[in-house]
This record gives C-alpha cells, structure tokens and sequence, in this order.
C-alpha cells in the first residue's frame, strides 16, 4: 500500500494491530473518573455508574474509563472520556490542579493486585469528577444510572462492576467522606 505521505490527523492513535502489539509488552496509562453530583456545600449525594454489555453479551457496572493518548494532557484526556462516555451536555468540573484520589495497577493476571484486565498491564489515574449537566451516555454504555453513597457503595453493586472497580468507587467514596 503506498503512502501518500499525508500526516496522520491523530497521531496519538495506535492502530488495532499496533495496540495489540504494546499491550503484550508494556503497561498503558489511563484514566477512570466517579462522575457525581454535589450539592451546595461540595457533599457527593450522587454518583454515577454506567451500564455497558461485554464482548461476551454479558451486562457490566463500570465506571468512565479510558488511556490517555500521546501528547495529551491527564486534565485534556479526562474530559474526553467524560464527553465520551456521558456526552457534551455533562459539564465536568475539572479542577486545574486535579489530584487523582488512586493509583489503580491492573493486571492480566489475577491475584496481583484487586484491579484485572484481561487485555493489559495497566496503570489508572483515578479521579472523583464533579458534573453540572445532562448525561446521555453514549459509544459503548448504554445507561448512566445515578445512585446515593450507600447504593454505590454496597457488596451487590460492587459485584456488578468489571475488573475489581467495585472496591475502585467504595476508594473514590472514602476520598470524599461518603463511604457509609
């Protein structure tokens, strides 16, 4: 195939192939985001999980979740998966100095840490985002359910989520003080 020496539009991208290739031989950086809603005084009283269907047609809790591209800023890539993931109408409050409340290590192997992904050695910025607007999912999640602390805090929900991010929103839930 010949090229006609146009200059890739998004060259942090890995093709199909070459991200194959780099998750067999070396850890990628992401970022994950709790979306919640605060009220007057900054209290969580909500906190957004997604619902999305597996490869395998399994349905799976999770949260907004994705890496951060080459030459991209954590703040620029956290606001794309949360456009991403919820849509332009969320209005994530992204704080210039934005601290991630863990560091999560996934592995593809279980046992090593709580966090797994099959696919991947990956290590995640996880981050608690305040968001102001309307949410409609879109891309893979199918819904944006919106809960209290304590729901999204229980052992049933936590069972629901993919990879060990139950215990990654009960830390996010801790970081804030509403870990009932």
């Amino acid at each position: 195939m010949s090229s006609t020496g146009t200059p890739d539009p998004n060259p942090g991208w890995l093709s199909d192939e070459e991200l194959e290739h780099v998750r067999r031989r070396l850890p990628l950086l992401y970022v994950e985001a709790v979306p919640v809603r605060v009220d007057g005084l900054g209290q969580v009283t909500e906190v957004g999980v997604l619902l999305r269907a597996t490869a395998a047609g399994e349905m799976t809790r999770t949260i907004v979740s994705g890496r951060v591209m080459y030459g991209e800023t954590l703040r620029e890539a956290l606001f794309r998966h949360l456009e991403k993931d919820l849509g332009p109408m969320a209005f994530p409050q992204l704080q210039p100095g934005a601290i991630p409340f863990q560091v999560a290590e996934y592995f593809p192997m279980p046992g090593i840490s709580r966090y797994t992904d099959e696919r991947q050695h990956a290590v995640s910025l996880a981050f608690v985002v305040p968001v102001t607007g309307t949410c409609e999912p879109r891309q893979d999640a199918l819904e944006l359910t919106w809960m209290t602390p304590d729901e999204a805090s229980s052992d049933q929900l936590s069972a629901e989520m993919e990879g060990g991010r139950g215990a990654l929103l009960r830390a996010a839930l801790a970081s804030v003080g509403r870990l009932g």
